[in-house]
């Protein structure tokens, strides 16, 4: 089954090269592995994340991440390898600001949080599939249309002086969200839960639960800030199998992450200042090719990892000034 899904995969993306066939074989196996233990056999019953376990699939997740790395290093090359860890870290740092609005989302519809882990689960999987579509079609459009490059690098600067200015106090109206309404209008809506499905059966007809309106927005959030990743993981990177594997680790991880991060996610109000600055980064390197300017795979991934870092650092040792001192 494994190596059918790999094959269709891989032919889906072009590839020829016999060793990156083994490396999307051993990504293909990790995921399907972990989704299937997953869902089928650590969490049959719905249960509350603890922060220790959360710790362990967080530090999980990212050895594995990195032993791909080190995959890639051994079979594709250094270059290839720290283009992964690039766009790699990059994503990872984008989605805490992910984070932060599914934990509004969460709130806004009061989930319970022994529903937590179910509903990201299946965000999740929506991620893994929706975001290979806009990688696939991305990378068609590169290979048709070089110059897209330079629009995505246009755009990411706008995101990066847009996210630097922007004060961090998320607000969310889901009711005003479009998918939300036609939702809301051509489905019946039951009034519960439902002991956490997401369909149900109720007085002989098919009826949604708000857990369902609940995954509907997370993913359509997340195709949100899909639209800031790919191209920034497209900038960094124009091998989609790289843009793909780094970006469905970094989304593997984002669960465990969110167990972890939720309840002192604030505590970091440095790292969106951060993330805007590699994304401008990213952006002008994209455009500095215009002028056969090229900035080395080495120094983008100093500048991101030590940005990040940074970020992270004075978060942590410079105290977050009060509403009234700004």
């Amino acid at each position: 089954m494994l190596s059918v899904l790999n094959i269709l995969l891989f032919s889906l993306f072009g590839k020829d090269n016999a060793r990156e066939t083994i490396l999307f074989g051993v990504f293909a196996f990790i995921i399907v592995l972990f989704l299937v233990l997953d869902l089928g056999l650590f969490h049959k019953q719905a249960h509350k994340i603890t922060t220790k376990s959360a710790l362990y699939q967080s530090v999980f997740w990212v050895l594995i991440s990195t032993l791909f790395g080190f995959f890639i290093y051994k079979y594709d090359g250094a270059d290839h390898a720290v283009e992964y860890f690039s766009a790699y870290l990059t994503e990872y740092a984008l989605s805490v600001d992910n984070i932060f609005v599914i934990l509004l989302i969460l709130k806004y519809f009061q989930v319970k949080e022994e529903y937590y882990h179910k509903t990201l689960f299946w965000g999740i999987l929506g991620a893994i599939i929706f975001r290979g579509i806009f990688i696939f079609v991305g990378a068609l459009l590169i290979h048709k249309f070089h110059a897209i490059l330079y629009i995505f690098g246009v755009f990411l600067i706008y995101s990066g002086i847009r996210i630097y200015f922007e004060d961090g106090d998320e607000k969310i109206e889901p009711e005003k969200n479009p998918v939300m309404k036609l939702c809301r209008r051509y489905l019946p809506i039951a009034n519960d839960d439902h002991g956490g499905n997401f369909v149900v059966r109720h007085a002989g007809k098919l009826m949604f639960t708000p857990l369902f309106l609940v995954i509907v927005l997370i993913e359509t959030t997340d195709l949100i800030f899909a639209v800031d990743s790919i191209p920034a993981a497209f900038a960094i990177t124009q091998n989609e199998f790289l843009v793909y594997t780094s970006n469905i680790f970094a989304v593997m991880g984002l669960r465990a992450m969110f167990f972890l991060l939720a309840g002192i996610i604030d505590k970091f109000y440095l790292l969106q200042k951060g993330l805007s600055i590699i994304l401008f980064f990213i952006g002008a390197k994209m455009l500095l090719e215009i002028f056969e300017i090229n900035v080395g795979v080495y120094t983008s991934f100093s500048v991101i990892i030590a940005t990040l870092a940074l970020s992270i650092i004075f978060s942590v040792i410079v105290p977050r000034p009060r509403k009234d001192e700004v």
